[in-house]
């Protein structure tokens, strides 16, 4: 009998992200970390998290507004989990 498969975690922000293709991802990427610097200049961790919160459930503008908010969510979060994602 083959042992059980190992189960793999998979982020789902950063598997959104990479569907995103190679120029929309690195312009997301390059805003978040504008973003980052303006709003969360020390780049603590819980500070990008609490910002892509906001971005991700901020609801109310036009839908275009509001998609590409949860982009910059996803590019976000992807920061704020380090470069070695």
């Amino acid at each position: 009998m083959e042992p059980p498969a190992k189960a793999e975690v998979v982020q789902l922000d950063d598997a959104v992200l990479e569907a995103c293709g190679p120029q929309l991802r690195a312009e997301l990427l390059t805003e978040a970390a504008m973003l980052a610097q303006a709003f969360a200049p020390e780049g603590r961790t819980e500070q990008l998290f609490a910002m892509a919160a906001t971005l991700a459930s901020d609801a109310g503008g036009p839908a275009k507004d509001e998609t590409r908010a949860r982009k910059l969510a996803w590019a976000l979060r992807r920061l704020a989990r380090g470069p070695n994602v």
